[in-house]
């Protein structure tokens, strides 16, 4: 059974023992480009990040709510890293998708990460936005942070509204992308928030990252972002072998939103590069 949404065919799939629902975008049409496999952040549904896949539309997309979060239904045992990353595996098997680029916001740039090293050989490039090599990382504004933890922030639009700066910074400014954001959002439900908190539970992407995160990799960051500051953009630059970083001046958490236009421009250029080309990246 299927639902068309915003231009994306949505489905219930069940992989690897979990329920999952999975929007696509464009994946039966005729395309010169890999589709884009994309993580979302924490207690994000797939509407958060639909008008990427929007946008994008040259390339297929695939995204899917995490259990517990949108309308996936509670997972009933916790999951890792690894075994959400062998889900997502499973599922592009199940589209009958071989390879993909891979992109990850904030909570799914750390999901990002582990896909493209446990699944390296379907893994063409890698796109990581707002994120960090997780518990190593630089920790935001502990204002920020007190309210990043409180499940409040999903379940309570009043709560939501009046933290909004104080979660995001400035980076979408005062303009009507505020609104229409939290709009998209659908709360998670407690147990799926606690799962998905649990899951990164100690997790860091650092001692591997210069072994086996070998894909040409761009990280994108804001300078105002209060949750995920510059500097976990810089170590994560550091580490990965073929990487480059960008910086969306005045972006908080959510430049992807309020920059927009900037981002989608350096998405594609970066993404539609010749393979000769791929191993002369540019600051």
């Amino acid at each position: 059974m299927s639902e068309v949404l915003d231009g994306a065919v949505v489905t219930m799939e069940k992989v690897a023992g979990r329920t999952l629902r999975v929007a696509t975008w464009r994946l039966n049409e005729k395309s010169d480009h890999l589709p884009v496999l994309f993580f979302n952040g924490i207690g994000a549904n797939i509407e958060a990040v639909a008008p990427l896949a929007e946008t994008l539309t040259e390339r297929p997309f695939i995204m899917f709510d995490m259990p517990g979060v949108g309308e996936s239904p509670d997972p009933l045992v916790p999951y890792t890293p690894f075994t959400i990353s062998w889900a997502a595996s499973r599922l592009l098997d199940k589209l009958g998708v071989d390879d993909v680029d891979v992109m990850g916001i904030s909570w799914g740039g750390g999901i990002a990460q582990h896909f493209a090293m446990q699944h390296a050989a379907r893994v063409r490039r890698v796109v990581l936005i707002a994120t960090s090599a997780g518990m190593l990382m630089m920790p935001g504004s502990p204002k920020a942070l007190t309210k990043m933890a409180n499940p409040r922030r999903y379940i309570d639009p009043e709560f939501m509204m009046k933290n909004f700066e104080t979660l995001y910074g400035e980076g979408l400014g005062k303009s009507q992308g505020k609104g229409g954001h939290m709009s998209r959002l659908k709360p998670p439900s407690p147990r799926g928030y606690m799962y998905q908190l649990m899951c990164m539970l100690g997790w860091t992407s650092a001692p591997a990252l210069p072994f086996l995160l070998k894909q040409d990799t761009l990280i994108m960051m804001g300078d105002d972002d209060a949750i995920v500051p510059l500097a976990n953009g810089k170590f994560l630059d550091m580490l990965i072998p073929n990487s480059e970083m960008v910086v969306m001046k005045g972006g908080g958490h959510l430049f992807l939103l309020s920059h927009k236009e900037e981002c989608t421009a350096k998405m594609r250029e970066f993404l539609d590069r010749p393979e000769a080309d791929a191993d002369t990246l540019a600051a």
